[in-house]
């Protein structure tokens, strides 16, 4: 069980992430603890419980703005709520402790990679179609039945491995809707994440309960990480620390997977080499430079920067 000073620097540092990106805490966060000895069901649960006190900050600030599509986070909710709630009970079923942490374990694994591979997807739907920044542009139609299936799977994924409301959500939501402005799509998911995240907290909770030598330095050491992060935004390249974050995700996921350490060191090695030069050449094949070198002389560049800054 990791003790508090180690707590406190890893919620400091991925609340930094947070604040850089605007990417979900429970991809870094929840590995990272089991990493620190916590049982997985344990990491869950106070994660989520964390997330739930941290994430309703960011939505407070777009609810008073106005930015969030409402009806948009109807439909998500009505799909993820239940079946966040469900993800305790269907982990607890699965019969002994030493069961659950196994399950656990590989779902969160899955889950990571799968992460990975969207926020990559999402990097490049950006790079490729830009942001919209017009706040006042005109919503897009609502499709009830794919939104409520995109809140389905979230919240079934969030509710299990506390991983994907950020993430896996956002990117469906510009596959979906790609007229939302960046503003209205940040706030719809920012404010759909709080119900879920609560529905999936609670049934944690009822089933695992609370530990509070975990749960108080989430809070602690996450809720000042994310300021800094959020005022280093505009001075670190978001190119770079996204595509950090995207092998970041995917070793983690490798090794909670159970594949050989020298594999994953390898792979590892190949994306960190060949991982900008790929990235480059699609830069240079959309029109903007292969490296952020000139920040903030393209529109598309400073939209992606700001967006979640």
């Amino acid at each position: 069980m990791g003790d508090a000073p180690s707590l406190l620097l890893v919620a400091f540092g991925v609340g930094i992430v947070i604040g850089l990106t605007g990417m979900g805490g429970g991809a870094l966060m929840t590995p990272a603890l089991i990493f620190l000895g916590i049982p997985p069901t344990t990491a869950v649960a106070n994660d989520l419980v964390a997330a739930s006190v941290n994430k309703s900050v960011g939505a407070a600030v777009h609810w008073r703005s106005g930015s969030p599509n409402l009806h948009l986070v109807k439909w998500l909710l009505i799909g993820s709520v239940p079946f966040a709630f469900a993800g305790a009970w269907i982990v607890r079923a699965l019969g002994s402790d030493a069961e659950q942490q196994s399950f656990l374990t590989l779902a969160i694994g899955v889950t990571l990679v799968l992460t990975a591979a969207t926020f990559v997807i999402r990097m490049y739907l950006e790079l490729s179609r830009g942001i919209l920044d017009d706040p006042d542009a005109p919503d897009p139609e609502v499709r009830p039945l794919p939104t409520l299936l995109v809140g389905a799977v979230g919240g079934l994924l969030v509710g299990i491995t506390s991983v994907g409301s950020g993430s896996l959500i956002m990117v469906s939501l510009v596959l979906l809707y790609p007229a939302l402005s960046a503003k209205r799509l940040v706030g719809t998911d920012l404010v759909q994440a709080i119900p879920l995240v609560i529905a999936a907290s609670v049934s944690h909770v009822l089933v695992s309960g609370i530990d509070w030598a975990v749960l108080l330095p989430l809070v602690l050491g996450g809720s000042p990480g994310t300021y800094l992060g959020a005022r280093l935004a505009n001075i670190v390249p978001q190119s770079v620390t996204r595509r950090g974050i995207a092998i970041v995700l995917t070793l983690t996921g490798l090794a909670m997977l159970g594949v050989d350490p020298v594999w994953v060191g390898l792979i590892g090695g190949a994306l960190v080499i060949l991982g900008p030069v790929g990235w480059g050449i699609l830069r240079r094949a959309h029109g903007v430079p292969a490296f952020d070198h000139l920040p903030g002389r393209l529109r598309r560049d400073t939209a992606t920067s700001n967006e979640k800054g």
